[in-house]
């Protein structure tokens, strides 16, 4: 009997998958439990449309990655810090202020997370930092800090 699997099961299939499993099997257990449906011409169809749907979504989401990305290189965004006598900072400029910073300044918002700084920065001055926005799509977002 041929299934479509609405979870993973570990071994036998991945969620949205379509398989071929002894009646038994699916029937007792399948179905009952709600893992998997059986494979009619309706819900084949349910699922083709599901998976258009989600590739559609997919591309949108790349399309809006690829416009951050594209804005954050043309904007700079400016934080201001305390430091002591020698120009070093009193700890270090972290994701979320660049995050907050950029948010309020350019309106564009990342979370911290995607956030990558290579080094911390603990001075005045202009650093890159790179920007993950997802689907291999990264941005960077130029930092300029100063006293404040």
């Amino acid at each position: 009997m041929k299934v479509i699997f609405n979870q993973d099961v570990k071994g036998k299939a991945k969620k949205g998958e379509m398989k071929e499993v002894s009646d038994g099997y699916a029937r007792n257990y399948l179905i009952p439990r709600g893992i998997a449906t059986e494979a009619t011409a309706d819900n084949i169809n349910t699922m083709k449309l599901q998976e258009k749907a989600k590739k559609a979504q997919i591309e949108r989401e790349k399309a809006q990655a690829r416009e951050i990305a594209a804005k954050l290189s043309s904007v700079q965004v400016t934080i201001r810090a305390k430091s002591g006598g020698s120009g070093k900072l009193f700890g270090a400029v972290t994701s979320q202020e660049i995050s907050d910073a950029l948010k309020a300044q350019h309106g564009v918002e990342i979370d911290k997370n995607k956030i990558v700084q290579n080094e911390p920065i603990k001075s005045y001055g202009t650093y890159t930092v790179k920007a993950k926005l997802g689907y291999e799509i990264s941005g960077d977002i130029s930092v300029l800090v100063v006293e404040g």
